[in-house]
């Protein structure tokens, strides 16, 4: 089979020429891309639809589309861990089910065009909250929980290509992140000296934990006679609250030293722990988490958010979120003149280039030091 683009009413199609007993024919099918801007994406849809041609006729299917993304979102619970699952439940039961059940297509019905008229519709709608546009991310998700299961059907040949694959999105935004210096930590462990955060607060800030990692941290996460406190359980919640006994990849599982104020603040909250259980006795709640309430009850990881922005606001210190102290301590580290390379292990990055991406506006100090230097070489 051969192919070309060929331009009507200034849109792309792909010309199909195929054989029908030693006949040629052509096959007009519309790409649902305007001309303008789009030649290169019309171009390497050509190419995949050469290298699986769209079956002439495709087996009957009846179903609504959004029947069938129903049915998809109950075979992936299956495959997937649960706070992948309520991800994906979220933004398809927040966004995808009520615009396609009101709609009604059905899934032989579903097409670029139809899709990308959805995701404006978001786009200009915002979020539902009212807070504002949804981000580049979070429509990035929602085209994953919709490319996903057109993807099977494509292979089930209930369809002939995924329409999904060139629906366009804003392009991400340039993050960066908010963060703050070593005066600014110091004002702010002074702030919230006596507060039930403070101890999570200083050690988050410290090792650059992420939230998750912060909360998982248990007593069997901390060696005391080797000084060294292990990164191995995370606390996350999407809908509801999972503990697990891994990290988020295999580099987050990372250890560090217990300098001597960090020892003391475990050893502090090992004594309280055995007081609380005296005191509370039989009301007290038996877990292995080092951060929790007098009574036993582990910090909720929502608490912790909105709490540690209360506590900002009350002590008139500038607005960060909970996460921005993992920022925080890589730019501190990065401002001391470590590499990148140290802030990636540091950190528990899964490959350098994310810390380039985040931190690589902040890696300052280190190129001073290496202009500095070779000024010197060439100048003196």
């Amino acid at each position: 089979m051969t192919g070309s683009l060929q331009i009507k009413k200034g849109k792309y199609y792909m010309v199909l020429n195929t054989q029908d007993d030693g006949k040629r024919k052509q096959r007009w099918i519309p790409t649902g891309l305007d001309v303008k801007g789009n030649k290169r994406k019309a171009e390497e849809l050509l190419r995949l639809t050469l290298l699986n041609p769209p079956e002439e006729e495709l087996p009957e299917c009846d179903v609504y589309f959004h029947e069938y993304i129903e049915t998809w979102l109950q075979r992936v619970k299956q495959r997937v861990n649960i706070v992948t699952y309520e991800g994906y439940e979220i933004e398809v039961r927040r966004y995808v089910l009520p615009y396609f059940t009101e709609h009604k297509m059905k899934l032989t019905e579903i097409n670029r065009r139809k899709l990308q008229t959805f995701f404006d519709s978001l786009i200009k709608r915002g979020r539902l909250d009212g807070r504002g546009p949804l981000s580049p991310k979070t429509l990035r998700g929602i085209k994953n929980v919709i490319y996903q299961p057109l993807k099977e059907a494509v292979r089930d040949e209930l369809i002939s290509s995924n329409p999904c694959e060139f629906v366009e999105l804003p392009q991400k935004d340039n993050f960066e992140a908010s963060y703050y210096n070593a005066l600014q930590v110091k004002a702010l462990f002074k702030a919230i000296e006596g507060d039930p955060l403070e101890q999570m607060i200083k050690i988050t800030a410290l090792y650059g934990l992420r939230r998750s990692e912060a909360l998982g941290i248990k007593w069997d996460s901390i060696d005391f006679e080797s000084k060294r406190l292990t990164i191995k359980h995370t606390v996350v919640v999407v809908k509801s609250k999972v503990e697990k006994d891994n990290t988020k990849n295999k580099s987050s599982r990372r250890s560090f030293a217990l300098t001597d104020e960090v020892m003391q603040i475990f050893e502090d909250l090992s004594k309280a722990e055995e007081e609380n259980r005296r005191f509370f006795g039989k009301g007290y709640n038996k877990n292995d988490y080092v951060f929790k309430w007098p009574d036993g009850t582990p910090f909720r990881p929502d608490y912790v958010t909105r709490h540690f922005r209360l506590l900002l606001e009350k002590n008139g210190l500038p607005h960060i979120r909970f996460h921005e102290l993992r920022h925080s301590c890589a730019s501190m580290l990065l401002n001391e003149g470590f590499s990148l390379k140290d802030v990636q292990e540091y950190m528990g990055h899964a490959d350098i280039r994310m810390t380039a991406d985040i931190y690589g506006h902040l890696d300052v100090a280190r190129k001073d030091v290496l202009s500095r230097n070779l000024a010197g070489s060439i100048f003196q």
